[in-house]
């Protein structure tokens, strides 16, 4: 194959090349996609499905080497391991917008990876895999009915950028991941500094038109270096099947659709499923399991046709609610005793605890950094989706990919509203407790409400809600508040977090290919009014932060130093800050600016370890008077240390107010002496007296004897 390429130019002079033809020849279709000096290989593979599967296995990888930075990786191995929280992130936002794009009933084995081989510190690859993994499934023989764009959307002064870099970024109050075909989008996901559904909007419109530009590039690669597509095999259900469990189901099934309790609905409608299969199934020729396979997915075909037809042509829910109208909310703080705050949200059937541990400046969430971006956070939510927050026995292990997304949705919806001049590192962990749709948006509610009982000043309360779809022909129908079963069976799960101000996150994803973003304009003013909603019962709750923390948290005292003092204070090998922190048990946090934040379980242990610290960085003051520590002795005087590692002269002269014949008359090695600062000469050479000291002292016993 000869090598070929195509270049986009995304304006602000910028441009992406895709590059095929000379790197893993032997995959299904592979590019590279370059952006600056960071370069990602992507290659898309596929193969027959394996037995007994029933749904579509599309398995989606991102991997970044410390390789293509020039860097060695840390610890023993010297090897990468397990993926890092952002490859998580990349594969996720890479699946969603392709997954809608294969055809009903395909589920051949699809595996596109994409690893990073070079990176520039400047240019982000996330968006650059995206790209290349549509690339490689055109260029492929896979039934792909793409391709998408795919492109990051930063607001740097008002303007919008295409792909912005790390340094750009760093001023934008918008981080949007766009993914669409044209004139439709299939996936969003970012954050936002409280910005205006009109301002999404517009990077939505701005975002189709480098898609435009995308897409007909890939076009003409395909034209060029493409595969020819092979028929697709897709696994459906035979229609004598679909009819007779159609037949059975009757007005059953909307009975059982309607029950409005979950555990409830869906425990009638398996059993409504078992005795139609027990009915039915010898009657079919063929596999008893394969005929049991395919009855099961018959009802469940039948359980979403029904679903969607209460809702398309009556405006039914499960749940009879209205299309517009929120679960019923509750919130309530302070409901654990020792942790540092709690929040507890429920909408409906889901519900969300929230606890929030506040530490010193220090324990911030690191990680090596290989693209540039952002390598520690001072705010971190941790999610947590036990299996019996759907009533369910499973394995019990780790979080999974999907609790690791629905966390950073979370993470970066609230992480905009923490103050930047905050002194704590701030850890949210949600427990979800009960799961029937939008868990993600209660842990919002759930963190703002914890954060406020911690005591955190955050800027605004956040709130976040779901937005569903249903769509077939010239009908649609927006649900606010999607149930589980609504997410399940509905076409569009779009997640809106934000304060009374604006957005602060968001996320899309469809289950059809593409919405236009007049609908999706609709759905974002859908979403500002629920959320106003739960803003209102949040605050019903707890209507601001509490003015101190809690007596559990640690206490903190920020002072500030000179920076050329940071050496007296941590002493030679760390020895000094050392001392203090095992005595008084706190912990010393320093910047290079001079910022020393003390932080201590108790306020004495606060108290003596500031007083230490004060000692040591005390700057001396011209005229005020110290009990100092005489160090030497000299005939003309004596070596005075009135501050740690700060001493001046004492002149034989300074000593008395009458004429002193040798030094040792007054004071030796080892006395404690008070003297008065008379000079400090351009060098920083302090001169004392003790006359004058004696003589101050004096002076205000006579007032005082006087008054």
């Amino acid at each position: 194959m000869a090598v070929q390429n195509v270049t986009i130019d995304l304006g602000s002079e910028r441009t992406i090349t895709i590059e095929t033809g000379k790197l893993a020849l032997l995959a299904g279709g592979s590019v590279t996609v370059r952006q600056g000096d960071t370069i990602v290989l992507i290659a898309a593979c596929s193969a027959d499905p394996r037995p007994g599967l029933d749904f579509f296995p599309l398995q989606v990888d991102y991997r970044e080497k410390f390789s293509a930075a020039g860097q060695i990786p840390g610890g023993y191995f010297k090897r990468e391991g397990r993926p890092s929280e952002k490859e998580i992130l990349t594969a996720r936002m890479t699946d969603r917008p392709l997954r809608p794009l294969f055809p009903d009933g395909y589920i051949d084995d699809v595996q596109i990876q994409a690893l990073l081989l070079s990176a520039d510190g400047e240019n982000e690859p996330d968006v650059l895999a995206m790209l290349g993994a549509s690339v490689a499934l055109v260029l492929s023989d896979m039934p792909f009915q793409g391709p998408i764009g795919a492109l990051r959307v930063g607001r740097v002064n008002g303007a919008f950028v295409a792909n912005p870099t790390h340094a750009e970024m760093k001023q934008s109050d918008l981080d949007l991941v766009y993914a669409g075909i044209v004139d439709k989008t299939i996936m969003i996901e970012g954050a936002a500094d409280e910005i205006s559904e009109e301002v999404l909007r517009d990077a939505l419109v701005f975002a189709n038109d480098v898609v435009k530009k995308q897409v007909a590039a890939q076009k003409e690669l395909a034209a060029t270096s493409g595969k020819a597509k092979v028929e697709p095999k897709v696994t459906v259900v035979p229609d004598d099947i679909a009819a007779a469990v159609k037949a059975r189901s009757g007005d059953s099934m909307r009975t059982a659709c309607s029950i409005p309790e979950k555990e409830a609905r869906y425990r009638e409608l398996g059993l409504l499923c078992d005795t139609i299969t027990s009915e039915i199934q010898d009657t079919f020729e063929g596999n008893a399991d394969t005929v049991k396979r395919f009855i099961k997915q018959a009802f469940n075909d039948e359980s979403k046709a029904t679903i969607r037809r209460m809702l398309l042509d009556d405006g039914a829910r499960s749940d009879h609610r209205a299309v517009d109208e929120l679960r019923p909310l509750t919130a309530e703080v302070g409901v654990l005793p020792r942790v540092h705050g709690s929040g507890l949200f429920s909408r409906g059937e889901t519900q969300a605890l929230v606890l929030v541990t506040l530490g010193a400046g220090s324990e911030t969430q690191g990680q090596d950094s290989i693209t540039g971006g952002e390598s520690e956070k001072r705010f971190y939510l941790h999610y947590n989706f036990p299996n019996f927050s759907v009533g369910e026995t499973g394995r019990i292990m780790g979080p999974g990919r999907r609790e690791i997304g629905h966390g950073a949705l979370a993470e970066r919806s609230v992480a905009r509203v923490i103050p930047e001049d905050c002194p704590y590192s701030v850890r949210c962990v949600s427990e979800v407790l009960g799961s029937n749709g939008s868990t993600s948006m209660a842990s919002i509610c759930g963190a703002t409400l914890a954060l406020m009982d911690a005591g955190v000043k955050i800027k605004a309360p956040v709130a976040g809600i779901s937005c569903g779809l249903v769509k077939e022909g010239d009908k649609t129908i927006l649900l606010t508040d999607i149930l589980g079963s609504e997410d399940h069976y509905g076409d569009m799960d779009f997640k809106v977090a934000g304060t009374r101000a604006g957005i602060t996150g968001f996320q899309l994803d469809l289950k059809i290919p593409g919405i236009s973003i007049e609908l999706m304009t609709q759905a974002m003013a859908r979403n500002k009014t629920a959320r106003l909603q739960i803003l209102d019962a949040m605050d019903a709750c707890i209507a601001e932060p509490r003015t101190e923390v809690s007596r559990h948290a640690p206490r903190i005292h920020q002072i500030s130093i000179n920076p050329e003092k940071i050496g007296a204070l941590i002493g030679p090998g760390g020895k000094v800050i050392r001392g203090i922190t095992d005595t008084h048990k706190v912990q010393i946090d320093i910047e290079d600016d001079g910022t020393v934040k003390i932080f201590a379980t108790s306020g004495d242990a606060l108290n003596a370890a500031l007083a230490d610290v004060e000692a040591i960085v005390a700057e001396v003051e011209l005229g005020r008077i110290y009990e100092g520590i005489v160090k030497t002795v000299k005939d003309f005087g004596a070596f005075v240390e009135i501050l740690p590692g700060q001493d001046g002269l004492l002149h034989i002269s300074e000593l008395a107010d009458h004429r002193v014949k040798a030094v040792t008359d007054i004071c030796s090695m080892g006395d404690k002496v008070t003297v008065k600062v008379i000079d400090i000469d351009e060098r920083g050479r302090l001169r004392l007296s003790r006359r004058a000291a004696l003589s101050e002292s004096k002076s205000e016993s006579l007032q005082e004897t006087d008054q």
